[in-house]
């Protein structure tokens, strides 16, 4: 589908360019402005596809993110600076923010750069002339999560249409359709590309007095750096260097791949031996055979969903009982209660902090060594 509707347009827009050039003759100004209409049209039909195309992947789990060492600075800049040209010629301020803390994250650049634009476009677009707009980096108290955070001062959106406003295809008011243009997808898209990383948006927002969209995503460092232990305010201890043969083993059961990525690379970094499940009846069959330390059960997965692999992993073996952490992205209400009805030791809702995970692996770990204790003594 790509390739099929990519294709003519490439003739349109560059036959466009072409007659633009002056290379079949010199147009005259009625020609040149209708000419140029017909190209400016090209590129929304073909920012429409591009946008179309990727929700199409999102929604089919098709979209895998290529992740590198990004530089904060550059990212945020080249984001202002697609930007830029329309600011101007609105006359709204561009202001930017980071925390010094805060120089680069891994990520992938591509996407976390489509996120921060389509957020900055959206200010820009609904931000009256000689307003203002800023983006924001900044970490949390933790220091495990980046914050990004893009504001205006412009027309805001009412609570009641908030609750709609990252739904496929949706403006909050028709009205808006003729006066703004736009696809009603690119909200859409940064939701779904911010769980890709793991994390989440929300808003903030009052009418006419400008909105804040924040999307927050787990901080994974580039290799070799670790967080500044002043950042650490609990005390933990560092990543361990290495993985041992007798470092805790985690099973994780995730379908997701870059969540699985995700977890794999900062667990293994913090000294544990990592396997994956993909669905839920992997999970049983790996928690048999392994007999993992630990396990991160994801509740929605292929084969079997998170609740009846535990309570599978309960039923089938019961000569021990391995902690298990049950991770979902519903939060419905009631879900808690049905986890831990199955066999679940903690619950965690989605975006999980990956410190704060950490955190429950280790008490839970730690919790299993006193009580294998007494029962020796």
């Amino acid at each position: 589908m790509s390739h099929e509707l990519r294709t003519p347009l490439n003739t349109i827009i560059g036959m466009s360019d072409v007659m633009l050039e002056g290379v079949y003759g010199v147009l005259n100004e009625k020609q040149h402005r209708a000419m140029a209409n017909l190209q400016d049209s090209g590129y929304h039909l073909l920012a429409l596809i591009n946008d179309i195309l990727d929700v199409a992947k999102l929604a089919a789990g098709q979209m895998r993110l290529h992740r590198e060492a990004i530089d904060v600075d550059s990212l945020c800049n080249s984001c202002l600076a697609m930007v830029k040209k329309a600011a101007d010629d609105k006359r709204v301020a561009l202001v930017y923010t980071r925390d010094e803390r805060i120089e680069r994250m891994v990520a992938d650049l591509r996407r976390m750069r489509q996120i921060i634009v389509n957020l900055l476009s959206n200010a820009v677009k609904y931000t009256n002339e000689e307003g203002s707009i800023g983006l924001e980096v900044r970490c949390n108290e933790e220091g495990d999560t980046v914050i990004i955070t893009v504001w205006d001062t412009g027309i805001g959106i009412a609570p009641d249409d908030m609750k709609r406003l990252f739904k496929p295809f949706v403006q909050v008011d028709s009205s808006l359709t003729r006066r703004y243009e736009g696809t009603g997808l690119g909200l859409t898209i940064v939701q779904s590309l911010a769980a890709l990383h793991g994390g989440s948006v929300r808003l903030e927002s009052e009418v006419g007095a400008g909105s804040r969209f924040v999307v927050a995503v787990p901080w994974i460092h580039p290799p070799g750096e670790v967080a500044s232990k002043s950042w650490n305010p609990d005390g933990d201890s560092d990543f361990a260097n290495s993985v041992r043969t007798d470092s805790p083993l985690l099973l994780v059961a995730e379908d997701n791949e870059s969540s699985i990525e995700m977890l794999t690379g900062y667990f293994e970094l913090a000294g544990y031996r990592v396997q994956v499940a993909r669905n839920g009846l992997a999970a049983v069959q790996l928690a048999a055979s392994l007999k993992p330390d630990v396990i991160v059960m994801d509740i929605q997965m292929p084969e079997l969903d998170g609740h009846q692999a535990m309570q599978r992993i309960r039923r089938e073996d019961t000569s021990r009982r391995v902690p298990i952490i049950a991770v979902t992205a519903l939060a419905m209400p009631g879900d808690a209660e049905r986890s831990r009805a199955a066999g679940a030791d903690e619950y965690l809702t989605k975006p999980v902090s990956l410190r704060l995970l950490r955190k429950h692996i280790e008490h839970l770990l730690t919790l299993a060594t006193t009580t294998t204790r007494d029962q020796v003594i």
